[in-house]
C-alpha cells in the first residue's frame, strides 16, 4: 500500500541533512513508503489543524484547516503537496506532503531565472553579430558574411531588420565569399521535449541563432474550393515568407497535422477537414538557423544586399564586426519570460549559464543536472536549519486527504530537473525545496520583483477586488499537473514563501500523444487546483499574519 499523506505545522527548528547528487532514481507519484524517515519537531506543534479564527476578535473570520480546502478540491487520485515559510526568517510553518517530489511544471522557470543570475549576471545581453571574414573595400566584403549567434532567445525579425539596415549603414554593398551562420553558442536541439505532440508550439527547436521563439506563422484562407496558405515569420511591422517551412494540405480527417523533417526544409501537412474558412496559429520551428539566415537574406535583399544561401561557418569566425543587434539586460529577458512562461526563453538561459562554468552541454538534461546541483547545494543550508516537513511531525499526522486516499511520501531527494523550461514531465522537485530555494536564493537575486503578479479569486473564479494580499508568484501548467510558488506579502509586511504542486501523474501518463495537445477534462482540472492553490495562500495569510 503506498504511504499515506501528511500534514504538519512547524514551531521549531531540527537538524536535516541534505546532500544532493545530479541524477536522481525517483519513484512514481504512485507509489511511496509509509513514512518518512525525518526527525520529528524538537517541541510539539503549537497550532492546530482545526479551523483558525484571525486574530481580530469574536467576530474574526474563521480559515478553514488545509485538509479540508484540499478535500474540497475533488481533485480525485491526484496529489497535493505544499509547503509554505516565512521569507524572512525561513522558518517553516505549514506543510503537506512537502517532501514528495512532483513535476513542477513552469514553476521551474523560477529556479532558471536564479540560475541564470548567477551565472551571467542581471546585466548580461544575449548579441547577434555580422562579421566579415576579410576587409571592406568600397563596399564590397572581400571575404565572408557570417551571422554570428549567442542564443539570444528574444530575437524577433524587427531585430534582424534592425541588423540589416546597420549592416546598410557600414557601408556594404556586396559580399564576394559567402554567408555564412554560426550556432554553436548553444547545442542545436531538436525539440525542448520529444514527447510532446509535432504541431505545439511551444516545443520548438533550440539553438545559437533563434527567430520569433523558433515560430513560423501558418494562415489560411478560404478561396473557393480550396485554401490559401502561407508560412512567414511576422511580427507587428512585418510579414516576410519564408520556405524553411513548407505546408501541404491534405484531405483527410485525422491527423490534423503531420511532420517530417525534409532535410533542408520542415514539411508540414494539414487536414483540409480542420481548416474551416479562416484561421492561423504558431507552428515550432526545427530548423532555427535556417530559419533565421533566410529571413535575414530576405530583409538584407530588400536592402539591395543581395546574399547567397546561407551555409554553415566551420568555427568561430575571426574578423572585423559590422554590425550587431542586442537583447534587452537579463533581468528584463527574465521579467518576460515569467510573465509568458516562453519555454525556449528557458532553455536558451539554462543553456547559457551552465557553459558559463565549463564546457558546453549538449543536452538539456546534462544542463539542466547543473542547475539542479546548484540549486541542492545553495538549499542545503536551509535544509540543515530547520525540520523537514511531511513526517508524523511530534505525533501530529492526518489520513489522506484527498479522496479517503493515502497518498505517497518518498523520501526527499533534492530537485532533480531534466530541462530549465519544465516542459518536460519527469522533472521532479518537492514543495519545501522549491520554498527552500525561495527564501535562501531569491533575496540574492531580488527574484520578487521579477515574478507576475496574481489575482486572488474565489471559489468560482471570480477575481476578489481589493484584495489586501500581494502574490507575486509563477505558475506552471502541464497535462494534469498545476503549481504555483512564489512570496505572499501580507498587509503587516510579512512576507511567506510558499510552493504547491498539484499533480495526477497516472492520468497524464495514460494519454496519447495525439491527445496531449487538449486532453479532456483539463480544463476543469486545471480550474480545480488552481482555486486550491489560492484557498492556501487566503489560509495562510489569514492565519500567520501578525
Amino acid at each position: 500500500m503506498p504511504g499515506r499523506a501528511r500534514f504538519a505545522f512547524v514551531g521549531a527548528m531540527s537538524k536535516d541533512p541534505f546532500s544532493p547528487t545530479r541524477r536522481r532514481i525517483l519513484t512514481g507519484l504512485a507509489a511511496g513508503v509509509s513514512s518518512l524517515a525525518l526527525p520529528a519537531l524538537a517541541e510539539p506543534p503549537t497550532r492546530s489543524l482545526r479551523p483558525v479564527p484571525r486574530p481580530d476578535g469574536a467576530g474574526g473570520r474563521l480559515f478553514p484547516s488545509a485538509e479540508t480546502l484540499v478535500a474540497r478540491a475533488k481533485l480525485g487520485a491526484s496529489t497535493v503537496g505544499f509547503a509554505v515559510a516565512d521569507a524572512e526568517t525561513g522558518e517553516m510553518l505549514e506543510g503537506y506532503n512537502a517532501e514528495l517530489p512532483q513535476p513542477p511544471a513552469s514553476v521551474a522557470k523560477a529556479l532558471t531565472a536564479l540560475y541564470g543570475l548567477e551565472r551571467l549576471g542581471g546585466t548580461h545581453r544575449f548579441a547577434t553579430r555580422l562579421v566579415a571574414t576579410g576587409p571592406v573595400e568600397a563596399g564590397v566584403v572581400k571575404g565572408d558574411l557570417v551571422l554570428v549567434g549567442s542564443g539570444d532567445p528574444t530575437l524577433d525579425t524587427d531585430g534582424l531588420a534592425e541588423l540589416a539596415n546597420l549592416l546598410k549603414a557600414s557601408g556594404v554593398t556586396r559580399v564576394e565569399g559567402a554567408f555564412l551562420t554560426w550556432d554553436a553558442a548553444l547545442p542545436s536541439l531538436h525539440a525542448i521535449d520529444p514527447e510532446q505532440p509535432d504541431q505545439v508550439g511551444y516545443n520548438p527547436a533550440v539553438s545559437g541563432l533563434n527567430l520569433n521563439f523558433n515560430r513560423v506563422h501558418f494562415e489560411w484562407r478560404k478561396a473557393g474550393s480550396g485554401w490559401n496558405v502561407s508560412m512567414d515569420a511576422r511580427t507587428a511591422n512585418r510579414r516576410p515568407d519564408v520556405r524553411v517551412s513548407r505546408m501541404e494540405i491534405v484531405r483527410r480527417k485525422y491527423p490534423i497535422y503531420t511532420y517530417e523533417d525534409g532535410g533542408d526544409i520542415d514539411r508540414w501537412t494539414v487536414a483540409s477537414g480542420a481548416l474551416g474558412q479562416n484561421g492561423a496559429r504558431w507552428l515550432p520551428v526545427r530548423k532555427p538557423t535556417t530559419y533565421t539566415a533566410e529571413v535575414f537574406q530576405i530583409l538584407a535583399g530588400s536592402l539591395g544586399i543581395s546574399l547567397p544561401a546561407a551555409r554553415p561557418s566551420p568555427g568561430l569566425p575571426v574578423g572585423q564586426e559590422l554590425a550587431r543587434v542586442e537583447s534587452e539586460g537579463l533581468r528584463d529577458v527574465l521579467r518576460g519570460m515569467l510573465k509568458y512562461s516562453t519555454n525556449l526563453t528557458a532553455e536558451a538561459i539554462g543553456l547559457a549559464a551552465s557553459a558559463e562554468i565549463g564546457t558546453r552541454p549538449d543536452t538539456l538534461d546534462a544542463s539542466a543536472g547543473r542547475m539542479s546541483d546548484w540549486v541542492g547545494r545553495e538549499i542545503s543550508g536551509a535544509a540543515s536549519a530547520g525540520p523537514a516537513l511531511g513526517s508524523t511531525m511530534g505525533g501530529v499526522g492526518t489520513e489522506g486527504l484527498v479522496a479517503g486516499e493515502p497518498g505517497p511520501t518518498p523520501a526527499a531527494l533534492g530537485p532533480a530537473l531534466i530541462d530549465h523550461s519544465g516542459l518536460g514531465g519527469e522533472s521532479r522537485i518537492s514543495a519545501q525545496d522549491m520554498v527552500r530555494a525561495l527564501v535562501t536564493l531569491g533575496p540574492r537575486h531580488d527574484l520578487e520583483p521579477l515574478l507576475k503578479s496574481i489575482r486572488m479569486k474565489d471559489a468560482k473564479g471570480r477575481p476578489i477586488e481589493n484584495y489586501p494580499v500581494t502574490i507575486l508568484a509563477k505558475t506552471g501548467t502541464l497535462n494534469f499537473v498545476s503549481g504555483l510558488a512564489g512570496y505572499a506579502v501580507q498587509p503587516d509586511g510579512r512576507r511567506l514563501a510558499f510552493a504547491t504542486f498539484v499533480a495526477d501523474v497516472p492520468r497524464r501518463e495514460a494519454l496519447t500523444r495525439a491527445q496531449r495537445e487538449r486532453p479532456d477534462g483539463m480544463s476543469s482540472w486545471v480550474a480545480r487546483a488552481r482555486i486550491l492553490q489560492l484557498q492556501l495562500i487566503d489560509r495562510w495569510s489569514g492565519v500567520y499574519s501578525a
